[in-house]
């Protein structure tokens, strides 16, 4: 069982930043690959940013390229994802997943991830 704990979501205005932190206590980390996910009222789940296992490859949303930043410290137990330039669009409920297992690569459909977070609020006022 893998059990996943968000945190930094918040307020923010618009061109501003903040930085989501995603962790998970045992010795899985290293073993998990782990993504972003996003949801607004009314929409589906959204793939934000994913990384394998290693840390060594990653993967955007169209929406986020070149604003949001993934990384995954396998000694810290800790994922996260600084996000920069933020939109009003970007205004969502931000989820941590995971894959037990390693892909060749980074999946991007939720219906392959094993493991979710309680999700942390991100809003950005305009």
């Amino acid at each position: 069982q893998v059990q996943l704990v968000e945190s930094g979501g918040g307020l923010v205005l618009a061109g501003g930043s903040l930085r989501l932190s995603c962790t998970t206590s045992g010795r899985t980390f290293r073993n998990i690959a782990m993504g972003w996910f996003r949801q607004a009222p009314g929409t589906e789940r959204e793939f934000v940013a994913g990384i394998s296992c290693s840390g060594l490859i990653t993967d955007y949303g169209e929406s986020v390229k070149g604003r949001f930043t993934i990384s995954k410290d396998n000694a810290k137990n800790l994922m996260d994802l600084q996000m920069n330039s933020l939109k009003a669009d970007d205004t969502a409920i931000y989820y941590c997943a995971a894959i037990y297992g390693c892909p060749t690569i980074v999946r991007t459909s939720p219906k392959v991830y094993d493991y979710w977070g309680q999700g942390t609020q991100v809003t950005v006022s305009s």
